[in-house]
């Protein structure tokens, strides 16, 4: 066992968990990647709907979900669905930020219990600024085996290894 007699220093050289280091270049289109599962407990749900103050009975209000509703069960938040969803396949790369969602669209109701994965899907990629190009990935969620439940496009901005390469290719701004 390695002590490090409370210097924090030799920390700095291990790898660092759950991080990507990718570059503009590196970003191959087509590319397929899948997250792992997890199932959407009541108590995440009734905490983000309090912590958003989302209140509305299909999230928050079982007598209603089954009596009048028209699923016949409490949903779980469209807001809560993207963020897990999202949150499965966060890569935490520091050459990377975050440029917008377009087309997000909720398939399928998810509800209280249901298991969700995501599927990644790198569609495009171009140059857009001097020391940053833009790419474009997919995200579906599915939930239990199989359903498509939400589809967005998250678009991003990343750092290029080589700018000098891209300079003729940016966008005229």
């Amino acid at each position: 066992m390695t002590q490090t007699n409370g210097n924090p220093r030799p920390h700095q050289d291990l790898p660092l968990f759950n991080t990507e280091q990718w570059m503009y270049e590196e970003f191959e289109v087509g590319q397929k990647i899948r997250s792992i599962r997890r199932t959407i407990s009541e108590g995440e749900s009734m905490q983000f709907n309090a912590l958003v103050m989302d209140l509305h009975p299909y999230v928050a209000d079982e007598m209603f979900a089954k009596e009048e509703g028209v699923f016949g069960r409490r949903l779980v938040a469209g807001a809560l669905v993207f963020s897990m969803g999202l949150g499965l396949m966060a890569h935490n790369n520091i050459h990377t930020f975050s440029y917008g969602y377009d087309k997000l669209r909720f398939i399928k109701p998810v509800f209280i219990g249901d298991t969700i994965y995501t599927v990644r899907t790198q569609l495009e990629k171009r140059p857009k600024y001097k020391e940053m190009g833009l790419v474009r990935v997919c995200y579906e969620v599915f939930k239990n085996e199989g359903e498509l439940a939400l589809y967005c496009e998250h678009l991003q901005t990343v750092k290029y290894r080589y700018p000098e390469q891209w300079k003729d290719q940016i966008e005229k701004q």
